[in-house]
């Protein structure tokens, strides 16, 4: 590869130390060092050990940031925010086609944010998901963190809501201001939270206060990551907030074909019973989240491992299902 196209490479790369990236970094410097480019091997390493360093300091900078609330009246030290290791973050996910490609383009435009300056353009950076519980909403944030390589930080509302007056404001926007100079993806789980219709409740005083600092800060928003917000309760947030971001995507519960890929994928690495026609149950889980499902298969797979049954059998299958069938009924 040219040395300049690969300087311009090494350049775009940020991340920490045991990113996989990095380290795919450092095994081309290895290379070149071996082929005997001395020089450009010096000079690819200086710039991913730049890069490597103010990542570190700037993650560094932001877990202060965000450790550090206004909460003077708490002994308690409540961090706004937590980091989800990378290794620990979702990123296996069934999804209908159509939200699949949506997916995959907000990754491709992150990627391309460079080529897309150079045109006027900007990538989407604020994204919200709304839908049913447990059908990948929070696991899609932690998807779109590990493809395209940023941390991942998720807002803990306990820490940011304070029953002092102004705190709350105070904290949320110490939340945005610590993103504006860090590449990551912050995720506002639940954020009906903090968005909630200003025609909502009583309390309008304080509510109005928070939305519309919500607003404010959403309109303003310019940082080097994405922005990704959560809801169940789409109907309760404040009609100005859907105009403030630059996607949004309804995660719905998942069809027969998504279902009977969920089975699958998590059945994956058990031997089932040649009794078993996974598709024959796919009509009967037609309704259930993809959290529910996956459940369902785990539950099954652990009854196996119980009765000491080396295949799952239709037996299992039957009487989970069955089981959950009836809890939910009487719910």
């Amino acid at each position: 590869m040219n040395k300049d196209i690969l300087k311009r490479l090494f350049r775009s790369i940020d991340g920490k130390p045991d990113d996989d990236i990095v380290k795919v970094a450092y095994d081309i410097v290895k290379e070149e060092e071996d082929k005997g480019h001395h020089l450009l091997s010096k000079q690819l390493k200086a710039i991913l050990d730049q890069n490597v360093s103010t990542s570190k300091k700037l993650n560094n900078e932001l877990k202060d940031i965000f450790s550090n609330t206004s909460r003077k009246h708490n002994k308690k030290d409540f961090p706004l925010a937590v980091e989800i290791p990378r290794d620990e973050l979702r990123h296996h996910m069934v999804l209908s086609e159509e939200i699949e490609n949506k997916f995959s383009r907000i990754e491709k435009e992150f990627v391309a944010r460079e080529r897309l300056a150079n045109h006027g353009l900007k990538p989407k950076q604020k994204i919200l998901f709304f839908g049913p519980p447990g059908c990948g909403k929070s696991m899609g944030a932690e998807r779109l963190a590990w493809n395209i390589g940023l941390p991942f930080y998720k807002v803990r509302f306990e820490a940011v809501i304070s029953s002092y007056l102004g705190e709350s404001l105070i904290n949320l926007k110490k939340l945005f201001d610590g993103v504006n100079s860090f590449p990551c993806v912050l995720l506002l789980d639940e954020f009906d939270i903090i968005a909630k219709s200003r025609n909502y409740g009583h309390d309008v005083g304080e509510m109005h206060r928070l939305v519309n600092m919500v607003l404010f800060l959403l309109e303003e928003y310019n940082a080097p990551g994405l922005l990704i917000a959560t809801t169940n309760l789409e109907t309760s947030l404040d009609k100005a907030v859907f105009r403030r971001f630059d996607e949004v995507i309804e995660v719905k519960k998942p069809k027969e074909e998504e279902i009977l890929k969920l089975l699958e994928m998590t059945l994956s690495s058990t031997k089932i019973s040649n009794q078993v026609n996974l598709i024959d149950y796919v009509n009967q889980l037609l309704g259930f989240s993809s959290a529910e499902i996956v459940k369902i298969a785990q539950n099954v797979k652990k009854l196996s491992v119980i009765n000491n049954i080396e295949k799952i059998d239709k037996k299992s299958f039957d009487k989970i299902i069955n089981e959950t069938i009836r809890f939910n009924e009487n719910k």
